[in-house]
């Protein structure tokens, strides 16, 4: 049996059942939806929360899917989370061909509607945030075939339901889909495209994965899932899509028009980007009898922890070319788990932090931020970095500022060319918070023996304090 949205929920509820939340009532898909997932946010609970009956729609929800790293790390089959990011960089190694299957085998060929049939109002398609301009899929990999070359690119992007057969399409000027889609326009071509939701995390992990150039990330997916990903031709457009897909949405984007667009709540957190955009015509939507549709909690934790998760994997490995050893690699929650990094190297050489850095800059434009450690540092533990960058670290020796780069246009204080209008610019920072290498001689940190520490086992060696039992050692009462 294929994997997909079923086969990791099956898993889920069986690894972790508490992770999971139902809601029965109708609930409007206008705030109430993303309300809801806000609410348990605000307790610090990040639960999949799937709604039954979301007024409108036949169409049962499931979001907030990827709000924990410990989440998808059971869909990589990874037992932690440096794990699951090792397994991810490893991975990205060894991509695996699609399979082509017969549509009479794929389950997103179950209902099949084209033309005027293909109508968006039967998808509960969520209004999320109340400063957003309407409803959005914001949790659909996005399909298209470059022009000329044939190479198939993958990424997840926005997409304003702008009517019952029309969806507006968002993506940064430094993602491969905008530099595909404006190849299509230089020519005056439309550009195909199949939107494709609910499966397995591991096809949307891939679509936000760093490759080095355009296409791969259907063959990164059947690495993530640890088998080829299955694949069927699709109704209206000349691309392949995953067969195992809850719902496809295949349309074109015509070239040089546009629509309004805009404004939606962003990783940032914050509403940006409104104006003209191209937009999608919808031409079919084929799906399982009972398909189940997907939504991410935009500008909230989810958003930035199922986008961050992909990229750490891809920047371990393109950082890992650069500087061999590298040996991890983190987005914290802190920089929206987007523009800030963390890497630990096992420094050989003077510079080395400085060329990761680099290299982690050039991989992602989103990162406006890097702080290098040593490998003695726990990448995951925000509290250590911090205290590296306090300890090993000075400004006039070990900072670089490099401004006038592409970064993220969503970034609210991103800068165009005139530095006081807005743009895709932003100014990079990189600290260096690794000690010198010999000769010369840097204090010891200050700790127990290694010796003595290996021996000690605190499951062994420790017990949780007894009332009653312990009250009399320890305060000297009975």
């Amino acid at each position: 049996m294929a994997k997909d949205l079923r086969s990791y929920l099956d898993e889920l509820l069986e690894k972790r059942p508490k992770d999971v939340v139902v809601v029965d009532k109708e609930i409007d898909p206008v705030y109430e939806a993303s309300a809801i997932v806000e609410k348990f946010e605000r307790e610090n609970k990040f639960p999949l929360v799937f709604f039954k009956n979301i007024k409108g729609s036949k169409i049962p929800l499931v979001i907030n899917l990827g709000a924990t790293y410990e989440r998808l790390a059971i869909s990589l089959g990874s037992p932690n989370v440096p794990q699951m990011v090792r397994d991810l960089a490893h991975r990205e190694h060894q991509p695996l061909p699609v399979k082509e299957i017969p549509a009479k085998d794929a389950p997103c060929k179950e209902v099949i509607l084209k033309g005027e049939q293909a109508d968006l109002d039967l998808l509960p398609v969520l209004t999320h945030n109340e400063g957003d301009a309407g409803a959005y899929i914001n949790a659909a990999a996005l399909i298209c075939k470059e022009r000329g070359t044939g190479a198939v690119n993958v990424g997840i992007y926005r997409h304003q339901k702008q009517g019952k057969r029309q969806l507006g399409l968002m993506i940064n000027p430094a993602n491969h889909g905008n530099y595909v889609r404006a190849e299509y326009e230089d020519h005056n071509e439309p550009m195909e495209v199949a939107l494709c939701i609910g499966h397995h995390p591991a096809l949307n992990m891939a679509a936000v994965s760093k490759q080095a150039g355009v296409g791969s990330e259907l063959e990164i997916a059947g690495a993530f899932l640890g088998e080829p990903l299955q694949v069927v031709k699709a109704e209206t457009v000349n691309l392949m899509v995953p067969a195992h897909c809850e719902i496809i949405i295949e349309g074109i984007v015509p070239p040089k028009k546009r629509q309004y667009e805009g404004p939606f709540g962003e990783w940032p957190h914050y509403y940006y980007k409104e104006g003209e955009q191209p937009y999608i015509e919808v031409t079919a939507i084929t799906m399982r009898k009972n398909p189940i549709y997907q939504s991410i909690h935009s500008a909230h934790i989810e958003h930035n922890i199922i986008g961050a998760a992909p990229r750490l994997g891809s920047l371990l490995k393109r950082i890992q070319e650069v500087v061999p050893s590298t040996t991890g690699v983190n987005m914290p929650i802190s920089g929206a788990a987007r523009s800030h990094c963390y890497i630990s190297v096992k420094k050989r050489a003077e510079g080395e932090p400085k060329q990761a850095a680099l290299g982690a800059l050039v991989t992602d434009p989103n990162i406006k931020l890097v702080i290098v450690v040593d490998d003695d540092v726990d990448v995951f533990n925000e509290t250590q970095v911090l205290w590296a960058l306090a300890m090993r670290f000075q400004a006039d020796r070990d900072m670089v500022i490099i401004p006038n780069i592409i970064g993220s246009h969503l970034n609210p204080t991103a800068y165009g060319y005139n530095r006081m209008e807005k743009g895709a610019m932003e100014t990079k920072l990189i600290f260096d918070a690794t000690k010198p290498l010999p000769p010369y001689d840097f204090p010891k940190e200050a700790q127990a023996p290694d010796a003595v520490l290996n021996k000690i086992d605190l499951g062994r060696d420790t017990r949780p304090y007894e009332p009653g039992k312990d009250d009399k050692a320890i305060t000297g009462k009975n």
